[in-house]
């Protein structure tokens, strides 16, 4: 097992993009187990769609604009599927039933 990192356990907030291995630290949706190397990647996908938001919201104020045909709401949405994607992966199993349940990859994924 030479060069494998071990997994720690990570709570996650997916509304506010946080992070923390502290389970009373802040409200948090999502229990997972994960790498460093995972929980960068994951970090990266949370500021990436930061930066999504921001231009979202940016394109709100032109009022000819559609959601449906804005590229930079299509990139939101295509990486919050990569957010849950990875957590659903990474997560426990009340974590995966949670997300199975409410559909979250159906809606994600018929979203345009």
């Amino acid at each position: 097992m030479l060069g494998q990192q071990p997994r720690k356990t990570y709570y996650i907030s997916v509304g506010s993009g946080e992070i923390s291995q502290v389970k009373s630290g802040s409200t948090w949706e999502y229990k997972i187990e994960a790498t460093d190397e995972e929980i960068h990647q994951l970090r990266n996908l949370f500021t990436t769609n930061y930066g999504n938001e921001i231009e979202g919201f940016l394109r709100a104020h032109v009022p000819y604009v559609e959601y449906h045909n804005d590229s930079s709401n299509d990139r939101y949405d295509t990486t919050l599927l990569q957010v849950f994607e990875m957590i659903y992966q990474l997560g426990d199993q009340e974590t995966k039933d949670f997300i199975q349940s409410q559909g979250i990859f159906d809606v994600l994924r018929n979203v345009d």
